[in-house]
C-alpha cells in the first residue's frame, strides 16, 4: 500500500485513524503494530515473517543487553549477543537485497555457473535494518534502556508512516513517545496539512516529472539532442526529490496525527553553495546514521587526514551500496567521496568566497550524480554522458515539445525547492485561506490518482 494511492486515503486512513482515536490510551501501540502490519502485508504478506523474526531476534538481544552502562566495559556474553545481533540485522539484508549481485558478478568474473537465486527484495528493508541495528548498537553502547515490552519495540520498527521507506527513526529519539504520548487537535491539523503538502509533492510535481524521465528512456539516449538531455538531468533532479521530499512530508504529518516527532529528512538541497552542503541537507537521517554508526565510530577526523579520507571512502561506498546492489551506485556514492574530499582538500574555501559559482557547481554536479543513480546500465549511462556535450545536436528541437507541456510544473517544482515560498505559506496556512490552500490541490491529487497509471515511488525500491 503507498501512501499516494486512493485506497490509502479512503479506506485505510479513516478506519485506522477512528479506530487510533476512540481506543485508550494504553491500547495506542496495539492498534499502531496492527495497522501496520495490515498497510505492509497488503503490498507484500510473503515478507512479514522477516519483521516478526527481526522483532524477536532484537528484542530478545535487547534483553541480553539490558544492563549494559556506558561506564563498565562489556562482557564476552554482552559482546557476543551484540555481535549475532548485528550478524542476524546485516546479515539477512545482505542474503535479500546483495545475494544476486555477488553472484552475478562472480559467474562473470571466473565464466562460473552459480545459480542466481533470484530473490525479491522485501519492501522497506533497507531502513527497518538500519532503525533496528541502531537500536542494539545503542544498548550496547549503553545510551538508552532495553525495551522490556515486545509489542512496543515492534511499534518502533513498523511503524507505518516511515516503514517502507523511512525517515530513518533511530529508538533514542521516539522511545519516551512509544510510552507516552499527548494527541492535540493542533497537532492533528498541523499533520493534516503536513501530509497533504507531501502529497500534492508527490503527485503533481514528481510524477509529472518523472513523466519527462519515461519518455527519455522510451525514446532512447542515442536519439535525444543536448538540450533535452539537459532537461532530462532537471527533470530527475526535481522528480527524486519530489518524491522522497514528498514521501517523508507525508511520513511526518502522518507522525504528528499519531503523536509522534517524527525527524526532518530534506532542508532545501538544491540551495546548497557545496556537495558538502547538500549531504547536509539530503536524506538527513541517512547521513547522520551513516556519521554516527560508522564514520565517527571509524575515528571520524581524530586520527589524521590519511585515516580522515579512508574512512570516508568507506561511509561513501556503503552509502552508495546501501542504495541498491548495483555497479552503478556504487559509482554514485564513490561520485560523491571524490567531490567531497576535494572540497575538504583545496577547493571549499574557494567555492565560499564565490557563492553564485559554488552554486552553480552544486546544482550541475548533483544533477550529474542523480543521471549515475538513475541509469543502472554503465553503457547507456555513457551513452546519456556523450549527450549531455553532443554540441552537433544543440539545434534540434525535440526539447520544444516537452518545454511547452511541462515548463510551467518545472518552474514550480524550480521555486518549491528553495525556502522562497515558505513565509507566505506559513502565513497564510493560519488563516481561514489556509483550508482552501490544502483542500483545492488535494482534490486535484485525488483526480489525478483516479486517472493516473504512473504512480512510483522511487525510494521504494532501496
Amino acid at each position: 500500500m503507498v501512501f499516494s494511492s486512493l485506497l490509502f486515503l479512503f479506506w485505510f486512513i479513516p478506519i485506522f485513524f477512528a479506530v487510533y482515536y476512540i481506543v485508550p490510551a494504553r491500547l495506542r501501540n496495539t492498534v499502531l503494530f496492527l495497522g501496520s502490519i495490515v498497510f505492509y502485508a497488503w503490498g507484500e504478506p510473503a515478507y512479514l515473517i522477516l519483521i516478526f523474526i527481526s522483532i524477536l531476534v532484537n528484542y530478545l538481544a535487547g534483553l541480553g543487553l539490558a544492563h549494559r552502562d556506558e561506564e563498565t566495559a562489556p562482557s564476552v556474553r554482552e559482546k557476543t549477543i551484540f555481535i549475532l545481533a548485528l550478524l542476524f540485522d546485516f546479515g539477512m539484508l545482505f542474503v535479500f537485497k546483495y545475494t544476486g549481485f555477488f553472484v552475478r558478478n562472480i559467474n562473470a568474473a571466473f565464466s562460473a555457473s552459480i545459480p542466481d537465486p533470484d530473490l525479491g527484495l522485501p519492501l522497506g528493508i533497507s531502513f527497518y535494518t538500519f532503525q533496528i541495528a541502531s537500536y542494539v548498537i545503542d544498548l550496547y553502547r549503553g545510551k538508552i534502556k532495553a525495551e522490556k515490552n515486545i509489542l512496543t519495540l515492534g511499534t518502533y520498527l513498523v511503524m507505518f508512516p516511515q516503514l517502507i521507506a523511512g525517515p530513518i527513526v533511530v529508538y533514542s529519539k521516539v522511545s519516551d513517545q512509544l510510552h507516552k504520548r499527548n494527541i492535540t487537535l493542533s497537532a492533528i491539523s498541523d499533520g493534516i496539512m503536513t501530509f497533504i503538502v507531501g502529497l500534492s509533492s508527490k503527485v503533481l510535481v514528481a510524477n509529472t516529472m518523472g513523466l519527462v524521465w519515461k519518455d527519455l528512456e522510451s525514446i532512447g539516449y542515442e536519439h535525444i539532442s543536448m538540450p533535452l538531455a539537459w532537461l532530462g538531468v532537471a527533470a530527475f533532479t526535481l522528480q527524486i526529490y519530489f518524491d522522497f521530499n514528498g514521501y517523508s512530508l507525508m511520513a511526518i504529518g502522518l507522525g504528528k496525527m499519531l503523536g509522534f516527532d517524527i525527524p526532518r529528512n530534506f532542508d532545501n538541497p538544491y540551495i546548497s553553495k557545496s556537495l558538502t552542503e547538500f549531504w547536509r541537507r539530503w536524506h538527513m537521517t541517512l547521513s547522520g546514521w551513516f556519521r554516527d554508526y560508522v564514520y565517527i565510530p571509524l575515528g571520524g577526523n581524530r586520527k589524521g587526514k590519511a585515516r580522515t579520507y579512508v574512512n570516508l571512502f568507506i561511509v561513501w561506498f556503503l552509502t552508495g551500496f546501501w542504495h541498491g546492489a548495483d555497479w552503478n551506485f556504487i559509482l554514485w556514492g564513490l561520485f560523491f567521496f571524490v567531490f567531497l574530499s576535494m572540497e575538504k582538500s583545496f577547493l571549499a574555501p574557494f567555492l565560499e568566497k564565490h557563492p553564485v559559482i559554488a552554486r552553480i557547481y552544486a546544482l550541475v554536479f548533483i544533477g550529474l550524480s542523480w543521471m549515475i543513480f538513475a541509469i543502472t546500465d554503465l553503457s547507456a549511462l555513457g551513452v546519456y554522458m556523450s549527450r549531455l556535450v553532443n554540441i552537433t545536436s544543440i539545434g534540434s528541437a525535440d526539447v520544444i515539445y516537452y518545454l511547452r507541456n511541462y515548463v510551467v510544473v518545472m518552474v514550480l517544482g524550480c521555486i518549491f525547492s528553495t525556502p522562497v515560498a515558505k513565509p507566505l505559506y506559513e502565513k497564510i496556512k493560519k488563516g481561514p485561506a489556509g483550508i482552501l490552500l490544502h483542500l483545492l490541490p488535494l482534490f486535484i491529487c485525488v483526480c489525478f490518482l483516479a486517472d493516473a497509471s504512473y504512480n512510483p515511488f522511487l525510494y521504494f525500491r532501496f
